[in-house]
């Protein structure tokens, strides 16, 4: 729940930036000179590719929740057996034993969202951020009958 409210208040001061920066471009643009319309335009660029990329990332978490829930309704979710260290941070080396079993598990059955998932969770698990997402953006496309190459 605590990430829930981290993401919401992050995205709502986003949005209130973004509403920000996009009056300050309509304003240069109003001025009308060659210089500041030419610089509002670039500056109202950035709140654009802004919303964007907060509409992907919004989209892509809801969908990721979506799966897992589905995955829990049937009983599916990698149970937590990670060791942790004293100061609850995950051991690297069980880490890396449970993501040996789930890349196995993925290699025996690759058309199946459910163990992408379960991969994608691995690879967070061992604090590989870019691969944990593009597994899970693959589950994703799997469980929505698309298939995306690897």
């Amino acid at each position: 729940m605590r990430a829930k409210i981290t993401y919401l208040v992050t995205a709502a001061v986003l949005v209130f930036y973004f509403v920000l920066v996009g009056s300050r471009s309509v304003m240069l643009i109003q001025s009308g000179t060659l210089l500041t319309v030419t610089f509002g335009v670039a500056v109202l660029i950035l709140p654009v590719i802004g919303i964007w990329f907060l509409w992907k990332n919004t989209q892509f978490v809801r969908r990721a929740n979506q799966l897992a829930a589905e995955l829990e309704a049937e009983g599916g979710l990698p149970v937590d057996e990670l060791r942790r260290t004293p100061d609850g941070r995950i051991d690297r080396d069980s880490a890396d034993e449970v993501f040996a079993r789930r890349k196995a598990e993925t290699e025996a059955a690759p058309d199946d969202w459910r163990s992408w998932f379960r991969l994608a969770v691995a690879y967070h698990d061992a604090r590989d951020t870019p691969r944990a997402r593009r597994t899970m953006q693959r589950a994703i496309a799997l469980h929505d009958g698309r298939n995306i190459p690897a």
